[in-house]
């Protein structure tokens, strides 16, 4: 895999599962390897739970935002998807602080980063995370 020598960007997703499913950077990990991927695309993953569970490693490129990968982070919170399939912001108020804390904790080790959802990049055809990354941080930061 190849190494990220400049991050840009700090991007959040959803792994696009029903609440229901309690997964985490394994079962991702396997989803992603059936695809065609070397590793888990994300660098970290935030469970139900509100544990963070290392993905990838961090100094490489992921493969969690097409043309992106080698300048970013990618960070995925399990869920973001109801039980009939449709889009839904699902994530459990543990997930929301594991997310504040790690966003925090990568803008700061990132200096400069931008912050951004998946659904945030031109040409993505996607809802995820299912919410306004920019403007929920932007709200908790105050």
């Amino acid at each position: 895999m190849s190494k990220r020598h400049h991050t840009s960007f700090i991007v959040v997703h959803c792994s696009a599962t029903k609440p229901s499913m309690d997964i985490g950077a394994s079962e991702i990990r396997e989803w992603h390897k059936a695809r065609g991927f070397k590793d888990i695309g994300y660098h970290f993953v935030i469970r139900r739970s509100g544990t963070i569970e290392r993905g990838r490693e961090e100094s490489e490129s992921g493969a969690h935002v097409e043309g992106w990968n080698s300048v970013s982070i990618g960070i995925c919170l399990v869920g973001g998807i109801d039980e009939h399939g449709k889009s839904e912001q699902n994530f459990t108020p543990a997930q929301m602080n594991a997310l504040k804390s790690l966003l925090c904790i990568m803008l700061k080790k990132y200096e400069g980063a931008e912050l951004r959802g998946h659904r945030d990049f031109r040409g993505v055809m996607k809802d995820c995370p299912c919410f306004d990354v920019r403007s929920w941080y932007k709200g908790i930061k105050g």
